[in-house]
């Protein structure tokens, strides 16, 4: 188990092809891998916080045993797929005992055939460490020195070189997880700590680290699961709890910047629709609202805002269907992250069999699911910010919020930005898991496209931080314009959060910095650690 649970995430992501995510080290930090499942704080601790990795003896006695059926095989008449065979379409030719060294070789190298930009460092991270995780439950056939090979070089913070494209989900994340292999063998190049690209070749060795010397199944054992996409699932899930409570946060600043009414939100109210993450959302706003000056200013009983725009009043019911959306893609999480993916596999009784296992589908619906609802989330977002700038409906404030409107355009812009980054999200929503493309001479007929599920749900998540950013941003803006009402003691620390940055209104200013510093405090936490220092733990 880990010494390390519910980490917060601190770092920003990066969107693919922009800078590499650094990775923070914390070197007490540790997470042990056995013979059972990793836990999702575990991947993030591993991934995104630099904590160590150890192996335990359990593990490494599975690990030796597996090994041994694999020597046993790799010395039999009978040829064995992997041990004794060529691969894929090549897999009906016997390979001599003396080319078998090569053959592990020939394969890792061939199939590290990545390209494109390089993949960030918290996610060659997470799936080196879930490599290591199937390796630690000894139905790969892999020698020990194996896999204590990629917790050294995890613990040694060298991170593999790979790239954007190559993998098409099946049989898993090949190019990936070769390009992680070929590293732990000695070649190729890698990423140190500071981020400085070095020969697998010598950093290894100036580590305390040996290259390995693959044998007969190793390479297989190595290339063969679904453990890029898995990790960015992971990763993702990790962000989206906190982005799901921030988006919270903006819809409340919202509802008071837009003096709408908070009676919607009541518990009787939302208990007529028993969505468990309706119910968390609406509680949250409840939560976020108490004590607000500004709700109270138009809540009696002549008070006629009973009809608010869907933007306002339906908040819960999209931000609650993305919170079952991440809970059902956390689910399947769980039971790829106590699964043991390799073809073949050893079994307990010593078979080695063929299967199916390395199929990415699993992964890349939900990952597909969750870009759905990231667009969804950022699209309500940008409807709400949009009517703060509308003299028609943001009662009583000035047109685009902008000091003197017709001089200033004030956030008119920063709408702009946030309906491109929506249209964009729209377009990253298109499932890619629907697609199939065959390959390896018609063996590998079907297809997952997980990894690229995967990829376009970081952008997509990327692009959701921005939009919530730009609303907190402006509604704050919007809540200075209220004075002297004065918001709920949550959203006012926000508010007072962002103001450390950002100033109050005034005349049009170079806005881009503004954006990202919200952005900033949207990506570390910061805004929900405000919001939650007053109103308590968010759902």
């Amino acid at each position: 188990m880990s010494e390390i649970r519910d980490r917060k995430c601190t770092v920003p992501l990066s969107v693919a092809g922009a800078a590499r995510c650094n990775v923070r080290v914390e070197e007490t930090s540790k997470v042990t891998v056995g013979v059972g499942p990793l836990t999702p704080a575990d991947v993030v601790a591993v991934a995104r916080h630099g904590a160590r990795v150890e192996i335990d003896d359990q593990a490494l006695e599975e690990i030796a045993k597996s090994r041994a059926a694999i020597e046993a095989l790799a010395h039999a008449d009978t040829p064995h797929y992997g041990v004794s065979t060529g691969f894929g379409a090549l897999a009906t030719r016997h390979i001599a005992p003396e080319l078998r060294a090569q053959l592990q070789r020939s394969l890792v190298r061939s199939h590290a055939a990545g390209s494109g930009p390089e993949v960030e460092t918290e996610v060659v991270r997470a799936l080196a460490l879930l490599r290591l995780s199937t390796l630690a439950t000894g139905r790969t056939g892999v020698k020990v020195e194996t896999a204590q090979a990629y917790a050294g070089l995890l613990n040694a913070h060298l991170t593999p070189v790979v790239h954007e494209y190559g993998s098409l989900g099946c049989s898993g994340d090949l190019a990936p997880l070769a390009h992680v292999a070929l590293a732990v063998m000695g070649e190729g190049p890698v990423r140190d700590a500071e981020g400085n690209l070095l020969d697998a070749r010598d950093a290894l060795p100036a580590h305390g680290l040996t290259p390995v010397v693959l044998a007969e199944k190793e390479g297989l054992a190595l290339i063969n699961g679904t453990d890029g996409m898995l990790g960015m699932l992971v990763l993702a899930l990790a962000d989206l709890d906190r982005l799901f409570k921030t988006a919270d946060i903006a819809a409340a600043m919202s509802v008071e910047g837009q003096l709408a009414t908070d009676r919607v939100f009541a518990a009787d109210l939302q208990a007529l629709r028993p969505q468990p993450g309706q119910a968390l959302a609406a509680a949250n706003l409840r939560a976020i609202l108490a004590d607000s000056a500004i709700v109270a200013s138009h809540r009696g009983p002549d008070c006629n805002r009973v009809q608010d725009a869907y933007s306002l009043r339906c908040s819960p019911q999209v931000h609650g269907a993305a919170r079952d959306t991440a809970a059902h893609a956390a689910t399947v999480a769980g039971y790829e992250l106590a699964a043991a993916i390799d073809n073949p596999v050893v079994l307990p009784d010593g078979r080695v069999e063929s299967n199916g296992n390395f199929h990415g589908a699993p992964v890349g619906y939900v990952l597909d699911f969750l870009a759905i609802a990231v667009a969804d989330v950022a699209s309500i977002s940008e409807r709400r910010t949009d009517r703060f700038l509308d003299v028609a409906r943001n009662h009583g404030l000035n047109a685009f919020l902008a000091d003197d409107p017709g001089v200033d355009s004030g956030h008119m812009i920063a709408q702009y930005t946030q309906a491109a980054i929506v249209s964009e999200l729209k377009r990253l929503a298109v499932p890619a898991s629907v697609d199939s493309i065959p390959s390896s001479a018609m063996q590998e007929d079907h297809v997952s496209m997980g990894w690229s599920a995967a990829r376009k749900l970081r952008k997509s998540i990327d692009g959701l931080q921005r939009v919530l950013a730009i609303e907190i941003l402006t509604a704050a803006r919007a809540l200075d314009l209220r004075a002297p009402l004065t918001p709920a003691p949550a959203t006012a620390a926000v508010r007072a959060a962002l103001r450390e940055y950002v100033e109050g209104p005034g005349t049009d200013r170079h806005l881009a910095p503004e954006l990202e510093h919200s952005v900033r405090l949207v990506a570390d936490g910061t805004y929900l650690s405000a919001a939650e220092a007053v109103a308590g733990p968010l759902s």
